[in-house]
C-alpha cells in the first residue's frame, strides 16, 4: 500500500468510494466489470512500471466491438472490454504476453487500421525498444530499436501520428522523442543527424543516411525525461510535457514552438487537450492541474485538489456542454435559430464538431462548460468543471450574453471578441468569478500578438510526409557541424548538458525568475478551482482515467481496472451477468 494510501485520518478517510455524484447524477463502479491478470491477485507494484490502459474499437459485426489493452508488469493483456454490458471474463485473453528482461511501459492502437481481423499495437519498453504487434493475429511484426542504437532509456510515451497509418512519435526518459514510419528499417548502425530546426530549449535533427532510415526525425526538448506527450483534436499541434517542469507547445508540421508554461514547481508529468483545442490541461509534481489557453499562450486556472502527485489528466468529451449561436452562418426564422442552440451532454465528435465550429474572431459561443479529470498518486480522482467565468472573465455572466445574442442572432455586427483581455477592463474580473475561487481577483492580460494559433491548412499526415521522403525544401542548416547529440543517464538531467541548446533552459528552470511571469503566475494571480469530485478509489496510486461513452476508466498501481458506469447506464449491466461472474473481486 501507498504511502498516501496507508496514512490519513482514520477508517472514514481511508474508505474506498464505489460511487460518487455530480451534478448528472451517480456514477458507480460496476464491480464484475473489473479488468486484472487472470488470478485478480493484486499485483506487487514496487519497481515497476506504471499499468497503462489503451482501448480500441474493432467494428465487429457483434456489436460488441471494444477492444482493451492493459500492461502489468512483465505481461502484457488483451481482451474484448464489455464494459457496462457485461462482466468481465478474465479466463479467455485474445493474447497475452510474457517479456523478459525489459517491461511494457506503453502502448498505442492505430484506430485508422484496426479491423475485427486486425489491430496494430505499438509498444514501448523500460530499455528502449519498441515493438510493433497483432494481438488478433498474435504476430509480432516489427521491433525498433531493437539494438538500443537510437536510444538506450526508457521509453515514456509512444503514439500513432494522427491521420496516419504508418508513422508513430515515441519519447524516452532521456529527453528525446523519434519519429518513426513502420515501413522503414532501424539500420545497423547508430544514427547521424543533421540539423533541421533549433529554437528555445529544442532542436529537430533529420537522420543523415543514403538510404531512407529510421528514425525520420529526433527532436531534443528540454533538460530531462519527457514524460508525455499529445497530440491536438486536429493532429497539427503536440503539447509535450517534460520533468524539467515546461508544457511546450509545438506545430508538429512546421516544427516550431508555440507556447510554454512552467509548472508552479517540480517536473510534469501528463497532458491533455480540450475537445476543440482551445485549452491544456497539465499535472505533475506540484499537486496541481494547470490550465492552459493555447490561443492566449497563458494559465488561466490551477486546480488544486490532489494531495500528492498527478498522474494523469483527461477532458470528458461526452460531459462537455456548449450552448452557442453562430450570428455569421445563420440565416432563417426565429423559430431555425433557436433549434440552433443546443445546450447539455453531447456524444464525443458531435461535441468535438461544433466546439471546432467556434472561431476566434467570427463567433463564439454563449455558454460553455469543459468537464475534465485527473488521478494521482494520492490513489484519488478528482472531476473538475472549467466554466465561462473562468475563461471569459472580463464579461458579463452568460445569461445576459444569451439574451443580447439571440436578440442580434440576425446582424453580422453582434459578435463578442473572443480575447477577453483585450478590452483592458480587469476591474470586473473579481466580481464575475464565482465564490468557491478566493484567489481569482486579479487575472493577468494576456499577451499582446496572441495570434499564434493559425496552423497549417496542409492534414497532419501530408505534412511530415516530407520528412518521410527527407526532400526538406524549408531546412535551414544553419549550424550544420553540429550534431547534438543527449546522453541523459535514465529520468535524470545530465550534468554534461552545458552545450548552446540548452543554456536558454538552464535560466529558465530557476524558479524565482520564473514564478511571477506569464510563464508562471502567482497562485493568487490566477483563478484557483476546486474540484466537483475528489474521492479516494484505489488502495494503491491511480495510473490511468479514460472517459468512454457510458462510462469512466481508472487503473490503479495493483493492476485492477475499474470501470464506473455514468448515471443512467448502470442498468445495462444485468443481474444475470452479475450473478454468473466469478466471485473473490477486489474492489
Amino acid at each position: 500500500m501507498s504511502k498516501m494510501a496507508a496514512e490519513g485520518g482514520g477508517k472514514e478517510m481511508n474508505e474506498i468510494k464505489s460511487q460518487f455524484s455530480t451534478r448528472e447524477g451517480a456514477y458507480k463502479l460496476l464491480t464484475h466489470s473489473e479488468y486484472s491478470r487472470p488470478n485478480r491477485v493484486p499485483f506487487n507494484s514496487q519497481g515497476s512500471n506504471p499499468v497503462r490502459v489503451s482501448f480500441v474499437n474493432v467494428n465487429d459485426q457483434s456489436g460488441n466491438g471494444d477492444r482493451i489493452c492493459f500492461n502489468v508488469g512483465r505481461e502484457l493483456y488483451f481482451y474484448i472490454y464489455k464494459g457496462v454490458r457485461k462482466a468481465a471474463d478474465l479466463s479467455k485473453p485474445i493474447d497475452k504476453r510474457i517479456y523478459k528482461g525489459t517491461q511494457p511501459t506503453c502502448h498505442d492502437f492505430n484506430h485508422l487500421t484496426a479491423t475485427a481481423e486486425s489491430v496494430s499495437l505499438l509498444v514501448g519498453f523500460s530499455a528502449g525498444q519498441v515493438q510493433l504487434i497483432d494481438p488478433i493475429k498474435k504476430e509480432t511484426s516489427k521491433l525498433f530499436n531493437e539494438e538500443r542504437l537510437i536510444d538506450k532509456s526508457r521509453v515514456t510515451c509512444v503514439k500513432w501520428v494522427p491521420g496516419s497509418e504508418s508513422l508513430f512519435l515515441v519519447a524516452h526518459s532521456s529527453g528525446s522523442m523519434y519519429l518513426y514510419n513502420v515501413e522503414h528499417t532501424c539500420g545497423t548502425t547508430a544514427p547521424h543527424y543533421q540539423l533541421l530546426k533549433q529554437g528555445e530549449s529544442y532542436a529537430v535533427h533529420t537522420c543523415k543516411s543514403k538510404a531512407t532510415r529510421n528514425p525520420l526525425l529526433k527532436w531534443s526538448v528540454g533538460d530531462g525525461a519527457i514524460n508525455e506527450f499529445s497530440f491536438s483534436p486536429d493532429g497539427k499541434f503536440l503539447a509535450c510535457v517534460s520533468q524539467d517542469g515546461f508544457l511546450r507547445v509545438f506545430n508538429f508540421d512546421a516544427v516550431e514552438l508555440h507556447g510554454t508554461m512552467k509548472s508552479y514547481f517540480g517536473g510534469l508529468l501528463c497532458v491533455c487537450w480540450s475537445p476543440d483545442g482551445k485549452y491544456i490541461v497539465a499535472g505533475g509534481e506540484d499537486d496541481l492541474v494547470t490550465v492552459w489557453s493555447f490561443v492566449d499562450c497563458r494559465v488561466i486556472a490551477r486546480g488544486h485538489g490532489h494531495k500528492s502527485w498527478v498522474s494523469v489528466v483527461a477532458f470528458d468529451h461526452y460531459t462537455t456542454s456548449v450552448e452557442e449561436t453562430d450570428p455569421m452562418e445563420f440565416s432563417g426564422s426565429d423559430e431555425d435559430f433557436q433549434e440552433q442552440i443546443q445546450f447539455g451532454r453531447d456524444r464525443a465528435n458531435s461535441t468535438q464538431s461544433r466546439l471546432s465550429k467556434r472561431n476566434s474572431t467570427d463567433s463564439r459561443p454563449v455558454s460553455v462548460t469543459y468537464r475534465f479529470g485527473s488521478v494521482g498518486q494520492d490513489t484519488q480522482l478528482c472531476l473538475w468543471d472549467l466554466t465561462e467565468d473562468i475563461l471569459f472573465p472580463h464579461l458579463p455572466l452568460s445569461r445576459t450574453r444569451t439574451h443580447t445574442n439571440v436578440m442580434n442572432a440576425s446582424g453580422a455586427s453582434a459578435v463578442i471578441p473572443s480575447n477577453p483581455s483585450a478590452n483592458g477592463s480587469n476591474a470586473s474580473a473579481a466580481n464575475s468569478l464565482p465564490a468557491p475561487l478566493p484567489r481569482s481577483n486579479s487575472l493577468p492580460h494576456s499577451a499582446a500578438g496572441s495570434g499564434k494559433s493559425s496552423a497549417t491548412d496542409n492534414p497532419i499526415a501530408t505534412g511530415v510526409s516530407k520528412f518521410a521522403t527527407l526532400s526538406l525544401h524549408d531546412r535551414k542548416d544553419r549550424h550544420p557541424e553540429k550534431d547534438h547529440k543527449r546522453n541523459h543517464s535514465m529520468g535524470h538531467i545530465s550534468s554534461k548538458s552545458s552545450d548552446k541548446l540548452n543554456l536558454l533552459t538552464k535560466t529558465k528552470t530557476d524558479p524565482a525568475k520564473t514564478l511571477g511571469t506569464q510563464l508562471c503566475p502567482r497562485m493568487e494571480d490566477v483563478p484557483l478551482l476546486e474540484p466537483l469530485v475528489c474521492k479516494k478509489i484505489a488502495h494503491e496510486r491511480l495510473t490511468v482515467l479514460i472517459f468512454l461513452e457510458d462510462c469512466i476508466v481508472t487503473a490503479c498501481q495493483e493492476g485492477f481496472i475499474c470501470t464506473w458506469a455514468r448515471p443512467g447506464k448502470v442498468g445495462l449491466l444485468s443481474s444475470q451477468n452479475q450473478a454468473n461472474s466469478p466471485s473473490g473481486t477486489v474492489v
